[in-house]
C-alpha cells in the first residue's frame, strides 16, 4: 500500500464513474470536479486504513459521499446566513449556488434542471441509494455495501426518494 503508481492506476480506473457520481448529487460540475479532487486526496490520506478484502470502488464511494455531504452542510449554512443577513433577494441567493437556466434553454435542459433541483431536495438517506442504483445501475447489495444499509432497507429507501420525486415533479416529470 501507498504506493503512487498504483494509486494512479486506481484514480484513473475510477475517475470518469466517480465524477459522475459526484456530479449527480452536487448538481454543479465544477463543484463536483473539486470534491472528486477532494476524495481522492482523502483517500491518498487515509490509504493505510483500507480493507483490502472490502472493494476499493465501494471504499472510495463512501470517502466521496461523505465529501458530498459534507458540501450540503456548507452550502445549507452558507445559504442561512445570507437569510439571516438580509440577503435573501434573488439575486444573493444565485451566489455560489447553481440555478435555473434563462427561459430560452431548451425543454429538455429545463427538465435536467429540474430532477436536479428535486433530487437535491431529498434526504441524504434517500438521494444516495437512489443515485447509486438507479443512475449508476449498481445492486441494492453494493449499495448497501457502500452505505453500511441491508438490501432491504436500500429498497425502502430507493422506493421512497422515488415516489418523492414522483410527488415533486408529477408525473410528466
Amino acid at each position: 500500500m501507498g504506493d503512487r503508481a498504483a494509486f494512479s492506476r486506481l484514480i484513473t480506473a475510477t475517475k470518469g464513474d466517480l465524477h459522475r457520481f459526484v456530479t449527480r448529487y452536487v448538481g454543479d460540475p465544477d463543484e463536483a470536479l473539486d470534491l472528486t479532487q477532494e476524495t481522492y486526496a482523502a483517500a491518498w490520506l487515509s490509504i493505510r486504513r483500507y480493507d483490502p478484502e472490502r472493494p476499493f470502488v465501494a471504499w472510495l464511494r463512501t470517502i466521496a459521499l461523505n465529501k458530498c455531504r459534507d458540501w450540503s452542510r456548507r452550502r445549507r449554512v452558507r445559504r442561512m446566513v445570507r437569510g439571516v443577513m438580509g440577503l435573501d433577494a434573488p439575486e444573493a441567493m444565485t451566489v455560489g449556488d447553481p440555478m435555473p437556466g434563462a427561459e430560452d434553454r431548451v425543454d429538455d435542459r429545463r427538465r435536467v434542471q429540474r430532477l436536479n433541483r428535486a433530487l437535491n431536495e431529498l434526504p441524504d438517506g434517500q438521494r444516495a441509494p437512489l443515485l447509486l442504483a438507479v443512475l449508476e445501475g449498481r445492486s441494492h447489495a453494493e449499495v448497501g455495501q457502500i452505505l453500511g444499509l441491508s438490501s432491504k432497507a436500500v429498497e425502502l429507501r430507493i422506493a421512497r426518494a422515488r415516489k418523492a420525486l414522483l410527488d415533486r415533479l408529477g408525473p410528466s416529470g
